[in-house]
Parts: C-alpha cells; structure tokens; sequence
C-alpha cells in the first residue's frame, strides 16, 4: 500500500502543472497516514485520471496534428511532424510516444483510485470524523459523487485504450495499480479483445453515471453517459472499418450502427448541433452549447495564436497552412466566380481556412509579390492558406492579449457522421429499419444543413456513391480536429492519399486582379507499416520479451 500511495502521489505531481477544469494537485505536506485518513484525499484521486486527456491543441510541435495528414503543411521545416510526412516515424523516434505514456498514467491512476475506494473503503473515509446527522446532506451528495466518480474510473479506462488502439493496435490491458516496470511485463491483447474490454466497460458502467452537469457546475470536466456513448460509437465505428474489418464483416457495421443509435435515442440526454458552424469553435462558444458532449480546457492563453497567424501579423509564426488539397473539396453553393476562387463556396471554408483577400487581423490578406503576406517572405505559408479555425481575430500578441481554447473531444457532429456512415454499410443510404432514429442519408443531411440548405445533393444511388460523401463530409466537417489523419488509416486510404504530394496555391496579380495556380508544396510518404505506430525500443527491451513490436518496425 506504502508503495501504491508513493505511485499515486507521483503521478499526480507529474500531472498537475496542467491546468483544466478540475483541480489534479495533491497537498505536498500529506504523509500516508494523513492521505489515509482524510476524505478530501478521494477527491484528488478522482481528479487525477483525467489530466492526461488529449488536449489537441499542443499534439505536435505545440500544434494541432492537421499537418500530419493531407489537411495541412508546416510552415516550418524544422517540425517534427516531418517524421509523419516522410514514413520516418521508427522504433526510437515517435513524436506521439508521450502519449503512449500519459494513457498508461492515465489508466494507472484510474486504477488506482478505484483500488483505493474498493471494498468500503471510500465509504468509510467519507464517514470519518463526520457527524452523520448535522452533516447529512453534505454526506449524501458526496457518497452520490463517489459512485459516479468510480464509473467514471472505468469510463477513464475506456477512453485511454480507445486512443491506445487508435495508435498502436492491440495493447496490454491493465487493471491492478502497479508500477510502470510491471505493466511493461503483460503481453498485448488483439485488437478485437481490447474493443470488447472498452464496451464491457462502458455499457457495465454507463447508467451509473451523470446525465449531466447543470446541478453540479463544479463537476464540469467530468464524463457523464454522453461522453461515453460517444466513446462506444466511435470506437465501434473504428472496429467497423476496413483496416480492422478487413472481410468486411456486416456484424461489425451493424455494431457500430447501434451504438450511434443508442446515443441519438436515448432520452436521458439531450444535443443538438450549433446554429453557428464558426463561432462554435470561438471562444468559450463551446462549454454552453448544446453541440458540446466533452471537451477540455486550459487557461486563456495566445499559443494557438502565436502558433498560427501570419509570419506577417507581429508575433505570429504561421504553422499549420491548410493545403489546396483541402481547400479544393468544399463545394459550391453557386456559380463559380472565376475571379475569385474562394466566392459561393461552402461556408465552412470561410469559417476554418483564412484566404488570399480575406480580412484577418485588422487587414486584409494580401500575398502576391511584393505584398505584405508575399508567399516568398520567410516563413510565410507555402500553400497560400492560413489556418482560422479555433483561432480568435485579432489578439494582440506583443502585448499578450489570450482567448479561451477549448479541445472539443467529441460533438454531436460526429455522432450524426459516425451513424451515416455504419448506418450506411449495415442497411444502405436510406432504410432505417425499426428502432433506428433516421436513415443514414437523414444524419448526414442534418450536419450539412447546418452548414447551409444550399449545398448539392448527396449521392444516395448505391452504398458506394454514398460512402464517398460521407467519407467527403468527415473531411469537412471535422477538419483540423484531429480526425482526418486517423480515419484514413482506419479507412485503408492512406498508402493512395497519404502517397500523394500536397499542393497549394501560386497567388500573382496583374493590376487589381488575382491569379491562382494550383503547385505542389511537398512530397509525403507512408508505408503499409505506419497504419499503426511502433512501440518504443526502450519498451520492448524492458519487457524482457513480453511486448511484441508492430509489424515491418
């Protein structure tokens, strides 16, 4: 137990410099017997699984992960998403590697604060130096918060080994507190074992959870039974498609169909899309609106910013540059005007992507020759796209004005995208059979609509036809929220699409005209065996042989 608690107290340590809605530090002047004695220290176990949860906006180079797909380009060469774009990626060199380890954090301190509470023994803490009668209602909400508090342990659980088998295929699956030296020694489960782990947990757990926050505003942060049915969905999506399912087994899909059922149906929860596409992603938009299943949130801060403005906006580095890759798949809700590319487009395009003539950052961006965005300025984006999406106009970075960021983890969006396209495979684009909430064609109808009425009709000829407009309104839709990259590995796309190079645009002006050029930016290169990451040679070794290491690494 000594040597458990010493675990716990270390890893939150390590976890509290992150700032988010709940507070994962413990008081550094505890001894083991004082943890042992005082209610207060449950609290902070609980706290402490949720701190290593993705927070998208730093993945990579401090940076969304858009450039690793055919999303977007660095600015900068010397960026370490160069080993995703060059198949580099290699036993001794994974810039995702840290969060590999932050989910074994993650499921190592859920573990342990359900070791910690098992058997009565958190019921009892809550008892302790307590008087029963004057205090009661205090009492009753915190015995109501340990039991959600231990299924969202196990709803933690679910969560890091869906993002594990995102990255790395099958994994060990740990469920006793031990130190990081012991886990290395379980052998991986497959892939299909850890899937059916994560959904015992998730639907053994599930109704024990909140349905909400709106009572408990402090609890904010938390999961409640939307985040892991959003969880079930998408990993049973995932588990569906064809790197996973190779034989295209329709049980699979049909799973998947009814998990994106099951949480569109439920009753006991309540979303609903935005009614604005761009200020969802502005701001603190998202921690109110009804589009919202979970998120995480840091500090007011100008990384974002600084990371992304134009080279020529004062403190700005350019970075992640959407790609005409990209920008030449939103649609046309008009005629096209051939003086101006970006005219009647899509209005998600003006919402994520800043284009030549666009107005950002009190001017208006201007990149031919000679100007102050000009394309051949050092650092300035080399695709003739700046990324706008999650970014706020207009911060003074120089005198360090922030804005809230927010990673949006799962959104109702998704959920409509993830039950068009299983509803798709498992019964076509327009039956709905009994008990199923709308057809496929229906969900996807309602993520567009939103978008605007005017967009062209869906393709429902065939389940083919309509699988590339699904797969068309992911890559809208989801753009920069770090879909992209893993749903062409999940869809068997990315040796053709991650194979081809990225392109952008040559902007030149003759008079007050525009001209664009379409013009490769940069070659990539993915091999068969990067469908899945590898692990770390240190990890291998420590195993003394247990760990098996992905395929052709």
């Amino acid at each position: 137990m000594k040597h458990h608690i010493i675990i716990a107290i270390a890893l939150i340590f390590s976890m509290s410099s992150c700032e988010d809605f709940l507070d994962t530090s413990l008081d550094t002047n505890q001894t083991n017997e004082t943890l042992a004695t005082d209610r207060g220290s449950i609290w902070a176990f609980a706290n402490a699984f949720y701190s290593p949860i993705h927070y998208g906006y730093s993945a990579i180079d401090g940076n969304i992960f858009a450039s690793a797909s055919d999303e977007a380009q660095q600015a900068s060469a010397a960026s370490n998403v160069i080993y995703f774009n060059k198949g580099m990626v290699n036993t001794n060199v994974n810039p995702l590697s840290y969060f590999y380890t932050n989910c074994y954090e993650g499921i190592r301190a859920a573990n342990y604060f359900l070791d910690y509470v098992a058997d009565g023994k958190g019921k009892a803490l809550l008892e302790l130096n307590r008087n029963l009668v004057t205090d009661a209602e205090n009492y009753k909400r915190d015995l109501l918060s340990l039991d959600w508090y231990i299924a969202e342990a196990h709803i933690a659980r679910a969560y890091y080994y869906a993002e594990l088998i995102k990255m790395y295929g099958g994994m060990p699956i740990v469920e006793q507190t031990m130190s990081q030296n012991d886990r290395q020694m379980i052998s991986r489960s497959s892939y299909d074992e850890c899937v059916e782990y994560i959904v015992k947990e998730i639907d053994t757990w599930k109704d024990k959870l909140a349905k909400d926050w709106n009572n408990y505003a402090d609890r904010e942060g938390r999961f409640t039974l939307g985040a892991a049915l959003a969880i079930k969905s998408r990993v049973l999506l995932y588990a569906a498609s064809p790197l996973h399912n190779p034989t295209g087994d329709n049980v699979k899909w049909m799973r998947a169909a009814q998990a994106a059922n099951e949480f569109l149906a439920n009753s006991d929860i309540h979303y609903e899309l935005d009614s604005s596409y761009e200020n969802y992603f502005n701001g603190e938009t998202s921690l109110t609106s009804p589009e919202t299943i979970y998120l995480v949130r840091r500090a007011a801060s100008n990384s974002l910013e600084q990371a992304n403005y134009p080279i020529a906006t004062p403190g700005g580095k350019s970075g992640v540059c959407p790609t005409e890759n990209l920008v030449s798949q939103y649609e046309y809700i008009g005629e096209p005007d051939p003086s101006n590319p970006y005219a009647n487009r899509d209005p998600r395009l003006a919402a994520s992507v800043v284009v030549n003539g666009s107005l950002w950052n009190g001017r208006t961006i201007s990149q031919a020759p000679g100007e102050t965005d000009d394309m051949a300025n050092a650092n300035a984006s080399p695709t003739g796209y700046y990324l706008k999406k999650f970014l706020t106009d207009g911060l003074n970075l120089i005198q360090g004005q922030t804005a809230q960021h927010n990673w949006v983890a799962f959104r109702y969006a998704e959920i409509l995208l993830n039950y068009a396209e299983a509803m798709n495979e498992a019964f076509g684009p327009m039956n709905a059979p009994d008990g199923y909430v709308m057809s496929a064609k229906d969900a996807l109808q309602k993520v567009r609509d939103r978008a605007s009425v005017s967009l062209p009709a869906v393709d429902v000829s065939s389940i083919e036809a309509f699988r590339q407009a699904v797969k068309h309104e992911r890559q809208i839709e989801l753009a920069f929220e770090d879909h992209r990259y893993w749903d062409l590995l999940r869809w068997n796309d990315a040796m053709t699409i991650l194979n081809q190079p990225v392109k952008g645009v040559k902007i030149n002006k003759s008079g007050e005209v525009y001209s664009y050029s379409v013009v490769d930016v940069a070659s990539r290169v993915f091999y068969e065996r990067n469908y899945y990451l590898p692990l770390l040679r240190s990890e291998i070794e420590n195993s003394n042989g247990t760990l098996e290491q992905n395929p052709k690494y």
